[in-house]
């Protein structure tokens, strides 16, 4: 364990000013766990005024109490920014998230009872305070430390419990998010709810729907980086709380499968997650979505269940589902595009490096990697997983053979003032609808992305009208779609 001396200093400046101060919450927690904090957040009897006159460059600009305290070096650069917080009690949550009243207290222990867990409800000071039934001596690098635990939440912490403190009823209803955050430490730190407490979830799950979007996705988030994400999400299931946040996801709860699959929906989608090799969290996020398209695509034939097309309408889903949460753009189209692309076809000796291109040029160079960890964990969290090393070594060895390979209208040797200027082309979309019928053309030949012969095909092709051009250059990608569909339907249409 260890300590930074900028907040041994800090707790010593405000002793020195006749404030008693502690190290609270997360980062107490997480030094019994034997994990660096990534924050520390200090707790004293000095009231806002008072810390500012200890501390002149700290910032009070809210209503809980906080002083925000940039600590700097002589030279001016940041070391680190640490929360300063009067003791508060908290009364009436008539929003069911934010306390009606805030209440200086003089005393720690109000500051503790108001916490959510007893885990995040620890207090430490490097002054040796008397023994008592709540109270115990650490020794931290050869020092002393009184640590003040008046819930048992180190020894929730030995047995890996998340347990709220005092009433769990009473804790969820004041701020319902403190729903999630108990699933999420549980998926974070691999813990069990106390019974009481996962009861008092289920009991309240409903009232998630008065917690803002954004804070919801923020957690969300956190459980899918956590070191157990399918145990988050599984708890989400367990405590009714999915049903309220992703209801797409818990509509696959029991509905079955077939062939390739010995699970139902939700299990597979749970499985695949928890297989997914990916550290990111949008790639786990697609993995856990990658088949929420089924339960509605689900449709018996000859006796065997088939999801025709779940892929796209999956895609779409989940974009519903990232809107609505208010995930930002860009993590929305990474999601969804690997959602949308993660039936992809690919059989060594049929493939050719015209279809690795199209691949490339449909879901990006950038997103490939991600596509085959979704792969792999998707036949891993099927229950019959299939032998696709070798397939996925070789899609590799594919795409590093054709990454220099043009993929798109940018990387063609003609570009649109090109054919203003050799054409005589006007300004338009018809400059557009030619580049495009010669990107379908390198892309199945890259031998062919050379300025004379694009310059030939182009002088061919401003003969035709916008609308003869549009059609040659679907039908040159519609072709190939058709070519790869037949093989995706002969193999993975039933999966």
């Amino acid at each position: 364990m260890n300590i930074p001396s900028y907040v041994l200093e800090t707790l010593n400046t405000l002793d020195q000013a006749g404030f008693e101060a502690y190290i609270v919450g997360g980062c107490v927690r997480d030094l019994l766990r034997g994990v660096l904090p990534h924050d520390w957040d200090i707790t004293t009897k000095a009231r806002p005024e008072e810390i500012l006159k200890v501390f002149p460059d700290g910032k009070y600009e809210n209503e809980f109490g906080t002083v925000i305290l940039p600590l700097k070096e002589k030279e001016g650069s940041l070391i680190a920014v640490l929360e300063l917080t009067t003791y508060r009690s908290e009364q009436g949550y008539s929003d069911r998230r934010h306390p009606d009243e805030i209440r200086f207290e003089t005393v720690l222990e109000k500051d503790l009872e108001r916490r959510d867990f007893t885990v995040n409800a620890l207090a430490l000071t490097p002054k040796e305070l008397p023994p008592s039934r709540h109270q115990k001596i650490l020794e931290i690098e050869g020092q002393n430390y009184t640590l003040v635990d008046l819930f048992g939440g180190e020894k929730d912490l030995a047995k890996k419990i998340i347990r709220a403190v005092g009433e769990p009823s009473e804790r969820f209803k004041e701020d319902a998010l403190r729903m999630m955050r108990a699933l999420r430490f549980a998926s974070q730190f691999d813990f069990v709810l106390e019974p009481k407490t996962q009861r008092a979830i289920v009991k309240l799950a409903g009232n998630i729907k008065f917690v803002s979007k954004e804070r919801i996705r923020d957690e969300l988030i956190k459980i899918m980086a956590s070191e157990q994400p399918g145990r988050g999400i599984r708890l989400l299931e367990e405590t009714k709380l999915l049903q309220y946040i992703v209801p797409e996801l818990s509509a696959g709860v029991g509905v079955p499968q077939s062939r390739h699959h010995i699970y139902p929906v939700f299990e597979h989608n749970v499985r695949t997650l928890e297989n997914c090799l990916s550290k990111k969290w949008t790639v786990r996020l697609a993995a856990l979505f990658h088949d929420i398209g089924k339960t509605k695509t689900r449709r018996e034939i000859d006796g065997i269940a088939t999801f025709y097309n779940h892929e796209y309408l999956g895609a779409k889903m989940t974009r519903k589902i990232m809107e609505r949460l208010r995930f930002s753009r860009a993590d929305t189209e990474a999601v969804v595009n690997l959602v949308k692309n993660h039936m992809f076809y690919y059989q060594v000796g049929e493939v050719t490096a015209a279809s690795v291109r199209r691949l490339i040029a449909k879901v990006g160079r950038d997103n490939l990697q991600d596509l085959i960890y979704l792969r792999m964990a998707d036949r891993l969290g099927s229950g019959t997983p299939k032998a696709l090393p070798y397939k996925l070594k070789h899609l590799q060895y594919m795409m590093e053979k054709v990454q220099h390979d043009p993929i798109s209208v940018k990387m063609l040797q003609v570009n649109g003032n090109d054919l203003q200027t050799e054409l005589s082309l006007n300004p338009g979309p018809k400059i557009g609808a030619v580049l495009d019928v010669l990107l379908a053309k390198v892309l199945e030949d890259p031998e062919r992305n050379t300025r004379t012969y694009l310059l030939n095909e182009a002088t061919r092709l401003k003969e035709l009208d916008l609308a003869a051009l549009r059609e040659e250059a679907q039908n040159l990608i519609a072709e190939k779609q058709d070519e790869e569909d037949k093989k995706i339907k002969s193999k993975y249409l039933k999966n």
